[in-house]
């Protein structure tokens, strides 16, 4: 009597952890894909409107250079 009982909870976990993992992921795209992107910008890039302030936003991209290691000198 023990070996059904264990296997139908067996089952109905494994189905709600697959559902539960079906609808977190849709949420999570929900939320990536419909929300605006300013949402998740610092509060200090808005003025007083909430409009972003485009004069004062600066961008930094930093690039990886792997070729300085050519340039050594092994001694």
């Amino acid at each position: 009597m023990t070996m059904p009982i264990v296997a139908i909870f067996c089952m109905v976990s494994l189905m709600f952890l697959m559902i539960g993992g079906i609808i977190g992921w849709l949420w999570k795209e929900h939320l990536v894909f419909n929300t605006p992107q300013q949402v998740f910008a610092h509060p200090e890039m808005f003025d007083e409107n909430g409009h972003i302030i485009p004069d004062e936003v600066i961008a930094v991209r930093f690039e990886n250079s792997y070729d300085d290691y050519d340039e050594e000198d092994d001694d």
